[in-house]
């Protein structure tokens, strides 16, 4: 794709929305009906009629959670994660267009007197740039024209210096991402960046819940280089086994299907697209440390492998390191209701744990758990396992 064509889409895509915002378009991606309606009582009907996505990812948001909103338009997506995080928690809407976050904004007051609190906030940011804010950066070209290459120097190192020094969204900041039907919209050599930046702000533990419009084929380039369905959702939707590795090579595990549409939304030249919300996790970096845990893997499967290359084998007791252990067993996270986690009977400090060779797929033997010299006979108490009807285990 050229720069001209590249131009020209992301017109499309701005034109389009900043219509979106001044009239409902029924058309601009696939209606969502499920959501719950008590989150729905607060919002002005022009809030509700001028939401376009495909899933609803806020339900996966928690109680206390600090949520951005990756291209939050209209902000229907942030006002129901407001009410859920409630008053400690805090959502932040992030788009690039001026027009929905107008509209986000304008109805931020009255919404905040209906629930009891204000808990949210909308920032201009590109999404795959999330360190730079773009009010502050319009601020400082109000002031400041550029006009000579000079200009242009200063321009960029005062961007580069807020993206170092005072990031609009920081590091490691972010309990839950969520996005509706926004990501394909980047333009196709920035969406590597996009994963990473979702990757950035993250906390470890951090999650992200993306619902989006992917496809079961590649499009052509006719109707990737095509400006209308680009801006419509169509040409910029993810093949669905990309969209999962997007996530695997930004770093993120415990990647998920949580929600895939039947019956596709559109069906264009053969190609079905559709709806689907996905969920990672941010946290499996970090050095492997040996503790003498180990892990059992619950089933179905005979067997299964983790995004670091773990093989777990059904029943069997499985050493893994420190990190992994912990991953595994977390009620937060996404393996625990599969996993039974077993300590050793004496737990070894972290200061005296030794490096673990995470590639290797070791059974741990139940007496390196317990001890070469563990050898004690322990009776059940009188009754201690049977039931109220007199029936033993």
């Amino acid at each position: 794709m050229s720069r001209d064509q590249k131009q020209d889409m992301q017109t499309a895509v701005l034109d389009r929305y900043k219509q979106g915002a001044r009239q409902v378009q029924p058309a601009l991606c696939c209606p969502i009906t499920q959501y719950d309606k008590k989150y729905l009582d607060v919002l002005p009907q022009e809030i509700l009629e001028k939401d376009y996505g495909c899933g609803d990812p806020s339900m996966y948001v928690r109680e206390g959670d600090t949520v951005v909103d990756l291209g939050s338009g209209a902000g229907k997506i942030c006002y129901i994660a407001s009410q859920i995080v409630g008053p400690k928690g805090k959502v932040i809407g992030v788009d690039f267009n001026d027009e929905m976050l107008n509209l986000a904004r304008k109805y931020q007051d009255g919404i905040a007197q209906k629930i009891g609190y204000h808990n949210t906030h909308f920032v201009k940011a590109r999404i795959q740039d999330m360190a730079l804010d773009l009010d502050r950066v319009q601020r400082w070209l109000d002031q400041s024209a550029v006009k000579t290459i000079d200009d242009l120097l200063a321009y960029e190192a005062y961007c580069e210096e807020l993206r170092q020094t005072d990031p609009l969204i920081a590091d490691n900041s972010v309990d839950v991402i969520v996005s509706n039907c926004v990501l394909n919209l980047v333009d196709t050599q920035q969406k590597a960046k996009l994963f990473a930046e979702m990757f950035r702000v993250l906390r470890k533990g951090g999650r992200a819940v993306i619902s989006d419009i992917v496809c079961d084929e590649q499009p052509p380039a006719e109707m990737v280089n095509n400006p209308d369905l680009w801006s419509g959702c169509i040409s910029g939707a993810f093949v669905e086994a990309d969209f999962l590795k997007m996530f695997e090579d930004a770093g993120f595990h415990g990647i998920e299907i949580l929600k895939r549409e039947e019956t596709p939304w559109q069906t264009i030249d053969g190609i079905e697209f559709r709806s689907m919300t996905v969920r990672a996790y941010k946290g499996k970096q970090g050095p492997c440390m040996d503790r003498n845990q180990s892990v059992v893997y619950k089933g179905p499967w005979s067997q299964v492998k983790d995004d670091d290359g773990h093989t777990l084998f059904r029943g069997q007791r499985m050493a893994v390191c420190d990190k992994t252990f912990n991953l595994y067993t977390d009620p937060n996270g996404p393996y625990a209701d599969h996993i039974i986690g077993i300590e050793p009977h004496e737990t070894i400090p972290m200061d005296d744990a030794k490096p673990f060779n995470c590639r290797v797929n070791a059974i741990r033997d139940a007496r390196t758990q317990k001890g070469e010299d563990f050898n004690q006979t322990i009776a059940p108490e009188s009754d201690a396992c049977c039931g109220d009807d007199g029936c033993c285990c």
